[in-house]
């Protein structure tokens, strides 16, 4: 009996440090992707004008480019995140770990695509201005490639809010206020291709469980003790 109780709370600690680490990689994303998909284009992208972003970019070139290799390493965290994710998940309900770990994953593809657009436009800045349409074009391109990525960037948070209502690991409203951000995230992504001019962003609104939750993760752990036998009976 002490072995078993033993070999109990070595598990258990190891998951809360996996947790702990989950929380860390989490929360790296909010300033990685505000720098490198919000902060660095709206400080030199210049809607209607592409005269004036491309002497931004031109004069900023270094930012830029920084802010290439940030939208990167986003993808590159959210790889490990989501491996961890599921070795903490997976006794709650293995079919919907994996959804949470393929929708994640396919995002991944997408937005490291999506950067050759910025790469593109880069080699035709000190290029003449026949070049500014095809700049304009990339761009674009790598706007609607965000929107795209967006889509699974919102959907991997619906399995994983199952996962966090169902697991007893943590208070049942951060999972609904993970898989309110997955409703945001989709909406804005369809919202944008359906009607391009709407200037309403709901994940503006609906982020709170992304917050929550990798911070709950790293100050509070996991109790897999709570764990429902009717839940894990489904994997």
């Amino acid at each position: 009996m002490k072995t078993k109780e033993l070999n109990e709370n070595t598990t258990v600690g190891l998951d809360n440090k996996i947790a702990k680490l989950s929380g860390i990689l989490y929360l790296s994303l909010i300033p990685l992707g505000v720098f490198g998909i919000i902060y660095v284009p709206s400080s030199l992208i210049v809607p209607e004008n592409i005269t004036t972003t491309i002497s931004n970019i031109i004069e900023n070139e270094t930012l830029f480019r920084w802010s290439i290799i940030s939208a990167l390493v986003v993808q590159l965290v959210n790889i490990i995140l989501v491996i961890l994710l599921f070795k903490i998940f997976k006794p709650v309900h293995k079919g919907m770990a994996s959804l949470m770990v393929i929708f994640s994953l396919l995002a991944v593809p997408i937005a490291f695509l999506n950067e050759v657009n910025n790469l593109a436009l880069l080699h035709l800045l000190d290029q003449s201005n026949e070049s500014q349409h095809l700049i304009s074009l990339f761009l674009n391109l790598h706007h609607q490639g965000i929107i795209i990525a967006q889509v699974f960037w919102g959907l991997w948070l619906f399995p994983l809010g199952y996962l966090v209502y169902h697991s007893g690991y943590m208070p049942k409203f951060i999972g609904v206020l993970l898989i309110i951000g997955c409703v945001g995230y989709v909406v804005d992504s369809f919202t944008l291709i359906l009607l391009p001019e709407f200037k309403i962003t709901f994940s503006e609104f609906t982020f709170l469980g992304e917050v929550i939750f990798p911070l709950w993760l790293l100050i509070k752990g996991i109790k897999k003790k709570h764990l429902s036998p009717a839940i894990n009976s489904r994997n």
